[in-house]
């Protein structure tokens, strides 16, 4: 007995060194950062000098179970200074202890943040858009501007992506279409310039299998990519439509503006390596905006992948455009936060999709829908609200539902956990006819139509709660779903969404994020014919378009407009471009009201908002903008006492001194301001504006600001006597006694205003941390 239990416990310590040797050599991705300036002259280029301090850190390590293959993944040349490898942890950590090496970073995952905006944004008037110029002027400039779109790729039969009309691409331009197994350089033209694919990242992540699943190409077989590129920049196509739904002209923000799709994302998400890696050739390719509807969770810069990128290309003269994220309502939920990227947030349009749900007690209660495909018929059907095990059921989770239960009735589904349009597939799996997806408080009032696989409606959670009572009280529930299409000038709006990711910023308290909201609800824009507008697997409807919602469909709204007011100044830099936006955001929505939150149906504040929802038109003539150089946000790093060392991470340049620095991160010449008092009552901020409006003009300020707060701002008009001359004033913020013992934020405004333009700043107050 004792031998056997001997041999069993040699047999058991055997497996657990062997398991524990395999987690330890287990390949992973690491991202590399080097001493870039100190590369010995030795070597001809900065990937030689990579690829040899890698294979001279690999040979002190123990022996490579797959030493043939390159553990050299990428060289990166002007996002990052470094380059990215498979190794396991010891050889990481190896590397790390080079002289030449400054940090050993494992590789991160983003996510992706999932016509009727162009009227909506006032985009289809022919005058008065850009002064003094016509739409043709500004459609003829916009041919010489490129936006770079960072997603799952692009399907180039579009027809968002014709390109007739349109004149030869720029003599500047040094991208490419690459060839992949699925997509041929024939397929792009003068309107989608450039498609390239980076997945090494991803490849190296998920498997040697997954690379036949899924090759490296450039095509969009999730939609979201060729969504969010023709929501930009996509040409004018007559008769789009989903399915019916939103019928009529089709077209980015910037229809003559050219494209390059960069395949960041994949199956399992949007790798660090890869991205930096796409975002890297961007810039090589000489892009002059990059769109990224895609994040994670807050990080300090030293450590966020998308905001060292992001540096490269704004010290490029690149305007950078990301999505604030889909976490909200709850606070503190952004992504990408650093001032240098333009942070969106997502509102409503004037559009919706309505649909009805007619319960037996004779109530009738409006939703939204996408739903096409047949109907329920005109008689009522049973109607059933299923908690089962754990509240699983109500949620409709996969295999939650009892099919005894729900067979051959509609069954009411608590929004959340699970997507949307899964909770009706796991309906119909179960023999279900038909959803009624509930918002819960989470989400508020929101609604968002989703092309559906059955007959169903999204309601609110007032209207939602009344309908779950009815399913669980009547002795014999029924209800009647019908659909009636679209309907436009819907009011108000527009509405901050639920889902958009809300301030307060973690990372640095005294920059108000995110920066503006634009259209992000219920989006119309061209699809990848490769799935189904649901999305699910098992969808085998074919469609040109789909309607989207979430910030992913903001950001690209306003990359396009970012190159509309690239194509109209050329001269302005990326924080020029940003100022623009947001000094002339609008606060009010189509009934005059002060912007309003889905989630809760009161007004908004600048931590949902920003600045407010973009107005292209203002922001074409804005008068005054707030500009920063990268001199300037070198000394706002360094205003958070970040390491020499950090800061050359995110900047790419060596011997940065921080003598000059901000002496609060608030200092820096952004075009809002958050005021974070902590322990003190006094905090003062010095602004600097530049003159882009009329030689001889004056401004007065009008100060907004709560009982709670003094608020003087000195002098109290700007006199600008040339068009480029700046000027400088300062705001001081008094917080009045004892305040920060009862309330916790508030929010105000300072506009400098004249007869021609008004240039207003949010200001967001704070006694706490959050």
């Amino acid at each position: 007995m004792a031998s056997v239990s001997t041999f069993c416990f040699v047999l058991f310590f055997f497996f657990f060194l062997t398991q524990c040797w395999f987690l330890t050599s287990a390949k992973k991705t690491y991202i590399v950062h080097m001493k870039h300036h100190e590369k010995p002259s030795v070597y001809p280029t900065h990937t030689d000098w990579y690829s040899a301090s890698l294979q001279q850190s690999l040979t002190l390590t123990t022996a490579d179970s797959d030493s043939d293959s390159n553990p050299l993944l990428y060289s990166y040349t002007t996002a990052y200074n470094g380059f990215a490898a498979s190794l396991n942890d010891e050889q990481a950590e190896q590397l790390l202890r080079s002289e030449d090496v400054l940090g050993v970073y494992e590789d991160t995952v983003y996510q992706l943040h999932t016509t009727r905006t162009p009227e909506f944004l006032g985009l289809e008037k022919e005058t008065g858009l850009w002064e003094g110029h016509t739409a043709q002027d500004l459609n003829q400039a916009s041919n010489d501007v490129i936006i770079g779109v960072l997603d799952t790729g692009v399907w180039p039969e579009s027809p968002s992506f014709d390109d007739a009309g349109m004149p030869e691409i720029p003599a500047r331009w040094r991208g490419e279409c690459e060839t992949g197994p699925d997509f041929s350089p024939k397929m792009c033209n003068r309107k989608l310039i450039g498609a390239r694919s980076f997945s090494k990242g991803f490849h190296m992540a998920s498997g040697i299998g997954v690379r036949e699943k899924e090759p490296a190409s450039a095509r969009d077989r999730d939609g979201h990519g060729t969504h969010t590129s023709s929501t930009a920049a996509g040409s004018h196509v007559t008769n789009a439509s989903l399915l019916g739904y939103a019928s009529g002209t089709a077209r980015g923000m910037a229809p003559t503006a050219r494209v390059a799709a960069y395949k960041v994302c994949w199956t399992d998400g949007c790798f660090a390596s890869d991205i930096l890696a796409g975002m890297d050739r961007a810039i090589e390719d000489g892009v002059d905006v990059l769109s990224l509807s895609l994040g994670g969770g807050s990080a300090p810069y030293f450590r966020d992948t998308i905001a060292i990128g992001a540096f490269a290309a704004m010290a490029k003269g690149i305007f950078v455009a990301c999505s604030a994220g889909n976490s909200g309502p709850q606070k503190a939920s952004l992504a990408n936060v650093a001032p240098w990227i333009m942070t969106v947030g997502a509102g409503t349009l004037d559009r919706d999709f309505p649909a009805y749900a007619s319960l037996g007690n004779k109530k009738r209660f409006s939703g939204v829908s996408l739903y096409s495909g047949k109907g329920m018929g005109n008689e009522p059907v049973g109607l059933v609200y299923d908690k089962g095990l754990n509240q699983s059921g109500s949620i409709c989770l996969p295999g939650s539902l009892e099919p005894g239960l729900v067979r051959g009735k509609v069954v009411v589904c608590d929004r959340g956990i699970n997507a949307r349009v899964e909770k009706g597939k796991v309906v119909r799996d179960a023999g279900g006819v038909g959803m009624i997806l509930a918002n819960t408080a989470a989400s508020g009032e929101e609604l968002v139509a989703d092309s559906h696989l059955l007959p169903a409606v999204a309601v609110g959670r007032i209207v939602g709660d009344q309908i779950r009572a009815y399913a669980s009280s009547d002795r014999n529930p029924t209800v009647h779903l019908d659909f009636r299409g679209t309907v436009l000038n819907v009011k108000p709006s527009p509405v901050v969404a639920a889902f958009s990711s809300r301030g307060p910023n973690m990372v640095t308290r005294q920059i108000l994020k995110p920066d503006v909201i634009g259209p992000g609800v219920n989006i119309l824009a061209g699809w990848s014919e490769a799935i189904g507008p649901s999305g699910l697997s098992d969808d085998t409807r074919k469609t040109q378009f789909n309607i989207m919602s979430g910030t992913s469909m903001s950001c690209p709204h306003i990359s396009g407009l970012a190159a509309l007011l690239k194509a109209a100044h050329p001269q302005w830099s990326p924080s020029a471009i940003k100022s623009a936006l947001m000094t002339t955001a609008d606060v009010h929505d189509n009934t005059k009201s002060q912007l309003r939150d889905a989630a809760g149906g009161a007004f908004s504040n600048p931590w949902a908002h920003g600045a407010g929802h973009v107005n292209p038109h203002k922001a074409l003539s804005p008068g005054l903008v707030y500009d920063a150089t990268p001199s300037d946000y070198i000394k706002f790093l360094c205003s958070l006492e970040y390491t020499p060392e950090r800061i050359q991470l995110i900047t790419k340049r060596s011997g940065v001194n921080c003598t000059k620095r901000f002496s609060d991160p608030g200092q820096l010449n952004y075009p809002s301001f958050s005021v974070l008092f902590g322990g003190k009552r006094v905090v003062r901020y010095t602004r600097v504006l530049t003159n882009v409006g009329e030689a001889g003009s004056v401004y007065n300020v009008t100060v907004d600001a709560p009982s709670t707060v003094t608020v003087t701002v000195k002098p109290v008009a700007l006199v600008f006597g040339k068009v480029g001359e700046r000027q400088r004033y300062t705001a001081t913020f008094v917080s009045k006694n004892g305040v920060g013992d009862s309330v916790r934020y508030g929010f105000g405004s300072i506009l400098w205003s004249n007869a021609q333009h008004q240039v207003r700043s949010p200001v967001a107050f704070s006694w706490t941390l959050l």
